[in-house]
Protein backbone atom coordinates (compact mmCIF):
# COMPACT_ATOMS: atom_id res chain seq x y z
CA UNK A 1 0.00 0.00 0.00
CA UNK A 2 2.85 2.36 0.86
CA UNK A 3 4.26 2.08 -2.68
CA UNK A 4 1.39 4.06 -4.21
CA UNK A 5 1.29 7.85 -4.53
CA UNK A 6 -1.91 9.17 -3.00
CA UNK A 7 -3.39 12.56 -3.81
CA UNK A 8 -5.75 14.03 -1.22
CA UNK A 9 -8.20 16.35 -2.99
CA UNK A 10 -9.26 19.17 -0.69
CA UNK A 11 -10.58 22.72 -0.74
CA UNK A 12 -12.81 23.07 -3.76
CA UNK A 13 -15.14 25.84 -4.85
CA UNK A 14 -18.25 25.16 -2.77
CA UNK A 15 -19.65 26.86 0.31
CA UNK A 16 -18.08 24.02 2.33
CA UNK A 17 -14.50 24.80 1.32
CA UNK A 18 -13.32 25.46 4.89
CA UNK A 19 -14.72 22.16 6.11
CA UNK A 20 -13.07 20.36 3.20
CA UNK A 21 -9.70 21.88 4.08
CA UNK A 22 -10.01 20.57 7.63
CA UNK A 23 -11.05 17.13 6.41
CA UNK A 24 -8.20 16.99 3.89
CA UNK A 25 -5.55 18.10 6.36
CA UNK A 26 -6.67 15.47 8.88
CA UNK A 27 -6.48 12.74 6.19
CA UNK A 28 -3.05 13.94 5.01
CA UNK A 29 -1.67 13.77 8.54
CA UNK A 30 -3.17 10.34 9.26
CA UNK A 31 -1.92 8.72 6.06
CA UNK A 32 1.57 10.20 6.40
CA UNK A 33 1.81 8.91 9.95
CA UNK A 34 1.03 5.44 8.60
CA UNK A 35 3.89 5.60 6.10
CA UNK A 36 2.09 6.54 2.86
CA UNK A 37 3.39 8.84 0.15
CA UNK A 38 0.72 11.53 0.16
CA UNK A 39 0.43 14.88 -1.60
CA UNK A 40 -2.26 17.54 -1.17
CA UNK A 41 -4.12 18.66 -4.28
CA UNK A 42 -5.91 21.93 -3.62
CA UNK A 43 -8.91 21.89 -5.92
CA UNK A 44 -9.86 24.89 -8.03
CA UNK A 45 -10.82 25.33 -11.68
CA UNK A 46 -7.38 24.08 -12.80
CA UNK A 47 -7.59 20.80 -10.91
CA UNK A 48 -7.14 18.79 -14.13
CA UNK A 49 -3.71 20.38 -14.61
CA UNK A 50 -2.70 19.62 -11.01
CA UNK A 51 -3.79 15.99 -11.36
CA UNK A 52 -1.71 15.51 -14.51
CA UNK A 53 1.35 17.16 -12.97
CA UNK A 54 1.28 15.15 -9.75
CA UNK A 55 0.74 11.81 -11.54
CA UNK A 56 -0.95 10.22 -8.54
CA UNK A 57 -1.95 6.56 -8.43
CA UNK A 58 -5.14 7.11 -6.44
CA UNK A 59 -7.28 10.05 -5.29
CA UNK A 60 -8.65 10.36 -1.78
CA UNK A 61 -11.63 12.68 -2.16
CA UNK A 62 -11.91 15.05 0.81
CA UNK A 63 -14.18 17.54 -0.94
CA UNK A 64 -17.60 18.58 0.36
CA UNK A 65 -20.51 20.21 -1.40
CA UNK A 66 -20.96 21.29 -5.00
CA UNK A 67 -18.44 20.07 -7.60
CA UNK A 68 -16.80 17.70 -5.12
CA UNK A 69 -19.58 15.55 -3.73
CA UNK A 70 -22.05 15.63 -6.61
CA UNK A 71 -20.27 13.52 -9.25
CA UNK A 72 -18.31 16.30 -10.98
CA UNK A 73 -14.84 15.49 -9.63
CA UNK A 74 -15.64 11.78 -9.84
CA UNK A 75 -16.37 12.18 -13.56
CA UNK A 76 -13.08 13.99 -14.13
CA UNK A 77 -11.16 11.25 -12.31
CA UNK A 78 -12.92 8.64 -14.42
CA UNK A 79 -11.80 10.43 -17.59
CA UNK A 80 -8.21 10.65 -16.33
CA UNK A 81 -8.21 6.97 -15.31
CA UNK A 82 -7.45 7.71 -11.64
CA UNK A 83 -9.08 5.41 -9.04
CA UNK A 84 -10.81 7.34 -6.27
CA UNK A 85 -12.43 6.80 -2.91
CA UNK A 86 -16.16 6.76 -2.36
CA UNK A 87 -19.17 6.53 -4.62
CA UNK A 88 -19.21 6.77 -8.40
CA UNK A 89 -20.62 9.55 -10.57
CA UNK A 90 -24.24 8.40 -10.56
CA UNK A 91 -24.52 7.59 -6.85
CA UNK A 92 -22.77 10.84 -5.90
CA UNK A 93 -25.11 12.89 -8.07
CA UNK A 94 -28.26 11.18 -6.81
CA UNK A 95 -27.28 11.45 -3.14
CA UNK A 96 -26.37 15.13 -3.47
CA UNK A 97 -29.75 16.02 -5.00
CA UNK A 98 -32.08 15.67 -2.04
CA UNK A 99 -35.20 15.50 -4.22
CA UNK A 100 -33.90 12.67 -6.43
CA UNK A 101 -32.60 10.81 -3.38
CA UNK A 102 -36.05 10.97 -1.77
CA UNK A 103 -37.66 9.64 -4.95
CA UNK A 104 -35.40 6.60 -4.74
CA UNK A 105 -36.03 6.17 -1.02
CA UNK A 106 -39.76 6.01 -1.73
CA UNK A 107 -39.21 3.65 -4.66
CA UNK A 108 -37.41 1.28 -2.25
CA UNK A 109 -40.11 1.68 0.44
CA UNK A 110 -37.80 3.59 2.75
CA UNK A 111 -39.64 6.02 5.05
CA UNK A 112 -38.69 9.66 4.46
CA UNK A 113 -40.49 12.84 5.57
CA UNK A 114 -43.10 14.31 3.22
CA UNK A 115 -41.74 17.07 0.99
CA UNK A 116 -42.16 19.22 -2.07
CA UNK A 117 -39.71 21.19 -4.21
CA UNK A 118 -39.94 24.64 -5.73
CA UNK A 119 -37.90 27.15 -7.71
CA UNK A 120 -37.72 30.94 -7.52
CA UNK A 121 -40.37 31.21 -10.23
CA UNK A 122 -42.85 29.37 -8.00
CA UNK A 123 -42.51 31.64 -4.96
CA UNK A 124 -44.93 34.33 -6.18
CA UNK A 125 -47.89 32.40 -4.73
CA UNK A 126 -46.20 30.80 -1.75
CA UNK A 127 -49.41 30.38 0.21
CA UNK A 128 -50.98 28.51 -2.70
CA UNK A 129 -47.90 26.33 -3.26
CA UNK A 130 -47.54 25.44 0.41
CA UNK A 131 -51.27 24.90 0.76
CA UNK A 132 -52.15 22.65 3.70
CA UNK A 133 -48.65 21.15 3.95
CA UNK A 134 -48.49 22.50 7.49
CA UNK A 135 -45.90 23.69 9.99
CA UNK A 136 -43.29 23.33 11.28
CA UNK A 137 -41.36 22.55 8.13
CA UNK A 138 -37.71 22.50 7.09
CA UNK A 139 -36.33 24.51 4.17
CA UNK A 140 -33.16 23.27 2.46
CA UNK A 141 -31.22 24.09 -0.70
CA UNK A 142 -31.64 20.92 -2.73
CA UNK A 143 -27.91 20.42 -3.41
CA UNK A 144 -25.99 21.63 -0.35
CA UNK A 145 -24.47 19.98 2.70
CA UNK A 146 -23.35 20.87 6.24
CA UNK A 147 -26.82 22.38 6.85
CA UNK A 148 -25.86 25.38 4.70
CA UNK A 149 -28.97 27.50 4.09
CA UNK A 150 -31.22 25.26 6.22
CA UNK A 151 -34.01 26.77 8.33
CA UNK A 152 -36.93 25.49 10.40
CA UNK A 153 -40.11 27.51 9.84
CA UNK A 154 -43.05 27.76 12.19
CA UNK A 155 -45.34 29.90 10.02
CA UNK A 156 -45.91 31.28 6.52
CA UNK A 157 -44.31 34.55 7.64
CA UNK A 158 -41.06 32.67 8.32
CA UNK A 159 -41.28 30.50 5.20
CA UNK A 160 -40.81 33.29 2.65
CA UNK A 161 -37.56 34.71 4.10
CA UNK A 162 -36.19 31.17 4.67
CA UNK A 163 -36.80 30.24 1.03
CA UNK A 164 -35.22 33.50 -0.11
CA UNK A 165 -32.07 32.73 1.92
CA UNK A 166 -31.93 29.16 0.67
CA UNK A 167 -32.20 30.38 -2.94
CA UNK A 168 -28.88 32.18 -2.41
CA UNK A 169 -27.25 28.72 -2.40
CA UNK A 170 -29.25 26.89 -5.06
CA UNK A 171 -31.93 27.53 -7.68
CA UNK A 172 -34.18 24.79 -6.31
CA UNK A 173 -35.46 24.32 -2.78
CA UNK A 174 -36.71 21.34 -0.78
CA UNK A 175 -39.45 21.96 1.78
CA UNK A 176 -39.71 19.00 4.14
CA UNK A 177 -42.08 18.18 6.98
CA UNK A 178 -40.39 18.61 10.35
CA UNK A 179 -40.26 15.40 12.38
CA UNK A 180 -39.77 15.79 16.11
CA UNK A 181 -37.46 13.19 17.58
CA UNK A 182 -33.87 12.05 17.93
CA UNK A 183 -31.45 12.87 15.12
CA UNK A 184 -29.24 9.86 14.40
CA UNK A 185 -26.41 9.36 11.93
CA UNK A 186 -25.30 5.90 10.81
CA UNK A 187 -21.86 5.11 9.40
CA UNK A 188 -21.78 2.64 6.52
CA UNK A 189 -18.60 1.17 5.03
CA UNK A 190 -19.21 -0.71 1.77
CA UNK A 191 -21.87 -3.29 2.68
CA UNK A 192 -21.87 -3.09 6.47
CA UNK A 193 -22.82 -0.59 9.15
CA UNK A 194 -20.21 0.47 11.70
CA UNK A 195 -22.66 1.92 14.20
CA UNK A 196 -24.51 5.14 14.85
CA UNK A 197 -24.43 8.35 16.87
CA UNK A 198 -27.24 10.39 18.37
CA UNK A 199 -26.88 14.14 17.88
CA UNK A 200 -28.26 16.46 20.58
CA UNK A 201 -27.52 20.18 20.07
CA UNK A 202 -27.53 22.15 23.30
CA UNK A 203 -29.44 24.98 21.60
CA UNK A 204 -31.42 25.19 18.38
CA UNK A 205 -31.01 22.52 15.72
CA UNK A 206 -27.98 20.84 14.18
CA UNK A 207 -27.03 23.76 11.93
CA UNK A 208 -23.60 24.72 10.56
CA UNK A 209 -22.49 26.41 13.80
CA UNK A 210 -23.56 23.50 16.01
CA UNK A 211 -21.81 21.04 13.67
CA UNK A 212 -18.41 22.70 13.74
CA UNK A 213 -18.26 24.42 17.15
CA UNK A 214 -16.71 22.33 19.91
CA UNK A 215 -19.01 21.89 22.90
CA UNK A 216 -22.14 23.09 21.07
CA UNK A 217 -23.58 19.59 20.66
CA UNK A 218 -23.70 16.43 22.75
CA UNK A 219 -23.10 13.09 21.04
CA UNK A 220 -24.21 9.66 22.26
CA UNK A 221 -22.54 6.55 20.83
CA UNK A 222 -24.51 4.34 20.59
CA UNK A 223 -27.76 6.35 20.44
CA UNK A 224 -30.19 6.25 23.32
CA UNK A 225 -32.52 3.77 21.62
CA UNK A 226 -33.85 0.35 22.50
CA UNK A 227 -31.83 -2.54 21.02
CA UNK A 228 -34.71 -3.36 18.65
CA UNK A 229 -35.02 0.25 17.42
CA UNK A 230 -31.26 0.53 17.06
CA UNK A 231 -31.16 -2.56 14.82
CA UNK A 232 -33.96 -1.08 12.74
CA UNK A 233 -32.06 2.19 12.29
CA UNK A 234 -28.94 0.35 11.13
CA UNK A 235 -30.94 -1.78 8.70
CA UNK A 236 -32.76 1.20 7.16
CA UNK A 237 -29.49 3.12 6.79
CA UNK A 238 -27.83 0.27 4.92
CA UNK A 239 -30.86 -0.01 2.62
CA UNK A 240 -30.63 3.73 1.86
CA UNK A 241 -26.91 3.40 1.09
CA UNK A 242 -27.63 0.53 -1.30
CA UNK A 243 -30.71 2.17 -2.87
CA UNK A 244 -28.52 4.99 -4.17
CA UNK A 245 -25.80 2.59 -5.31
CA UNK A 246 -23.20 4.01 -2.93
CA UNK A 247 -19.70 2.66 -2.40
CA UNK A 248 -17.02 3.23 0.22
CA UNK A 249 -17.89 5.15 3.38
CA UNK A 250 -21.16 7.04 3.72
CA UNK A 251 -23.07 8.63 6.55
CA UNK A 252 -26.84 8.23 6.58
CA UNK A 253 -28.76 10.93 8.46
CA UNK A 254 -32.03 9.85 10.04
CA UNK A 255 -34.72 10.92 12.48
CA UNK A 256 -36.27 8.56 15.02
CA UNK A 257 -39.59 10.19 15.81
CA UNK A 258 -41.01 10.57 19.29
CA UNK A 259 -43.48 7.81 18.36
CA UNK A 260 -40.58 5.49 17.50
CA UNK A 261 -40.67 5.57 13.69
CA UNK A 262 -37.51 5.87 11.59
CA UNK A 263 -37.17 8.35 8.72
CA UNK A 264 -34.27 8.63 6.29
CA UNK A 265 -33.25 12.23 5.61
CA UNK A 266 -30.24 11.94 3.31
CA UNK A 267 -27.05 10.05 2.51
CA UNK A 268 -23.68 11.81 2.59
CA UNK A 269 -21.26 10.20 0.12
CA UNK A 270 -18.20 12.16 1.36
CA UNK A 271 -18.62 12.30 5.15
CA UNK A 272 -16.64 14.84 7.08
CA UNK A 273 -13.38 13.72 8.65
CA UNK A 274 -12.71 16.75 10.84
CA UNK A 275 -12.05 16.50 14.61
CA UNK A 276 -15.77 17.12 15.26
CA UNK A 277 -17.11 14.88 12.47
CA UNK A 278 -19.50 12.00 13.09
CA UNK A 279 -17.95 9.21 11.02
CA UNK A 280 -14.68 9.15 13.04
CA UNK A 281 -16.66 9.15 16.31
CA UNK A 282 -18.66 6.11 15.22
CA UNK A 283 -15.60 4.31 13.85
CA UNK A 284 -13.68 4.95 17.08
CA UNK A 285 -16.52 3.41 19.12
CA UNK A 286 -16.32 0.38 16.79
CA UNK A 287 -12.60 0.00 17.55
CA UNK A 288 -11.35 1.58 14.31
CA UNK A 289 -8.78 4.37 14.73
CA UNK A 290 -8.84 7.42 12.48
CA UNK A 291 -5.77 6.22 10.57
CA UNK A 292 -7.30 2.77 10.10
CA UNK A 293 -10.53 4.34 8.87
CA UNK A 294 -8.67 6.36 6.25
CA UNK A 295 -6.85 3.23 5.08
CA UNK A 296 -10.09 1.26 4.84
CA UNK A 297 -11.60 4.02 2.72
CA UNK A 298 -8.47 4.08 0.58
CA UNK A 299 -8.50 0.32 0.10
CA UNK A 300 -11.90 0.55 -1.58
CA UNK A 301 -10.77 3.11 -4.17
CA UNK A 302 -11.72 2.01 -7.67
CA UNK A 303 -12.36 3.24 -11.17
CA UNK A 304 -15.82 2.20 -12.32
CA UNK A 305 -16.14 2.40 -16.09
CA UNK A 306 -19.56 0.78 -15.99
CA UNK A 307 -21.77 0.05 -12.99
CA UNK A 308 -25.27 -1.31 -13.13
CA UNK A 309 -27.45 -4.37 -13.11
CA UNK A 310 -26.30 -5.48 -16.56
CA UNK A 311 -22.75 -5.70 -17.84
CA UNK A 312 -20.30 -4.47 -15.23
CA UNK A 313 -16.62 -3.78 -15.73
CA UNK A 314 -14.42 -2.46 -12.94
CA UNK A 315 -10.75 -1.62 -12.97
CA UNK A 316 -9.38 -1.68 -9.45
CA UNK A 317 -6.03 -1.01 -7.86
CA UNK A 318 -6.00 -3.18 -4.80
CA UNK A 319 -2.92 -1.81 -2.99
CA UNK A 320 -1.96 -5.38 -2.11
CA UNK A 321 1.52 -5.70 -3.56
CA UNK A 322 1.84 -4.12 -6.98
CA UNK A 323 -0.93 -5.81 -8.93
CA UNK A 324 -3.57 -4.14 -11.02
CA UNK A 325 -6.34 -6.34 -12.26
CA UNK A 326 -9.37 -6.04 -14.47
CA UNK A 327 -12.55 -7.91 -13.61
CA UNK A 328 -14.25 -9.88 -16.32
CA UNK A 329 -17.56 -8.57 -17.64
CA UNK A 330 -20.55 -9.76 -15.71
CA UNK A 331 -23.07 -11.11 -18.19
CA UNK A 332 -25.53 -12.57 -15.70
Amino acid sequence: MQSRKIGVLLGGLSSEREVSLRTGEAVLTALRERGHEVVPIYVDRDVDVALRQEQIDVAFIALHGRWGEDGCIQGLLELLGIPYTGSDVMASSLAMHKGKAKELFRLHNLPTPAYYTLTAAETNDLAGVHGDFGFPCVVKPIREGSSVGVAICQSLDELGPAIERALCFDDEILVERFIAGKEVSVAVLEDRTLGAVEIAPRAGFYDYANKYTRGATDYFVPPRLSPERYRGVLAQALRAHMALGCHGATRVDMIVSDSGNEFVLEVNTVPGLTPTSLLPKIADAAGISFGELCELMLAGASLATRRGNGERRVIQRTFIGEDRREAAPNTH
